[in-house]
């Protein structure tokens, strides 16, 4: 047992100087390669730094030319907009309530003084000023009765509002209904009708749709359009005499 016991003794101590050996080479091999890999990416770094810095520069003059663009750019440049639009647009409320074409054209061209709705559109581009405009110059012409400009106009004007919207879309349809394209004003009136839930204005298209279905002769869709005036707008405008028209596009239909 004693014997044992002191080759066992001595095994173990030869082998653990062996373990720490080893274990110390290890080490070392693993911190000499992490200070070559150190070294070669501290010269990598070194030679390249005018790369990277000039990379990081780029971001950074882009990100703030991002920032600086909307901060002292366009925020300014929206309100100088809206500001010498306000003219044009008092020309126009003025011209609707008194049905007055030279006030609509004032409020199209401007005049030496003050800038009109093409001048906003012109100097402007881009801005939020510059996209009402177009709505504006849209309807002023659809009041001057120049239908081809109002189209024009009308069709670049844009809109998350959804009265706006369908009121442009509606007054397309309005133009193509007076130049006798009624199958585009039909589809004019179909998007005005599906841009809005407004009550007023999803009825009068509404019924400004069945009246076109009729001229074409599809006397099935203007029942339709008629009929949903009667079941979901009984109180509107468009109801008025509502079961006449119901009637006589259901006779036709047959």
């Amino acid at each position: 047992m004693a014997t044992y016991k002191k080759r066992g003794s001595k095994r173990t101590g030869f082998s653990n100087k062996n373990d720490n050996s080893v274990h110390k080479s290890t080490t070392a091999n693993v911190f000499d390669s992490l200070d070559e890999g150190a070294s070669k990416s501290e010269k990598w770094v070194a030679n390249n730094q005018k790369y990277i810095f000039g990379s990081i520069a780029i971001v950074t003059i882009i990100v703030l030319g991002y920032f600086g663009y909307f901060k002292y750019i366009k925020e300014p440049k929206d309100v100088m907009s809206m500001d010498n639009m306000f003219t044009a647009q008092r020309l126009y409320e003025q011209a609707l309530g008194q049905s007055n074409d030279s006030l609509f054209m004032l409020s199209i061209n401007g005049s030496d003084e003050k800038m009109g709705f093409l001048q906003i559109i012109d100097a402007y581009s881009g801005t939020d000023a510059s996209n009402l405009a177009n709505y504006y110059v849209g309807m002023s012409y659809l009041k001057l009765k120049d239908y081809k400009n109002s189209i024009k106009y009308l069709s670049q004007f844009d809109s998350d509002d959804k009265i706006l919207s369908s009121l442009a879309k509606g007054s397309i349809g309005d133009c193509f209904a007076q130049l006798e394209q009624l199958d585009d004003a039909l589809d004019y009136y179909e998007d005005a009708i599906s841009a809005n839930t407004n009550d007023y204005t999803t009825s009068m298209y509404l019924l400004k749709a069945g009246h076109v279905s009729m001229e074409l002769n599809k006397h099935k869709k203007s029942y339709n359009y008629f009929f949903r005036i009667k079941s979901n707008f009984p109180n509107t405008i468009a109801a008025e005499n509502i079961d006449v028209f119901i009637a006589k596009a259901k006779a036709l239909s047959k």
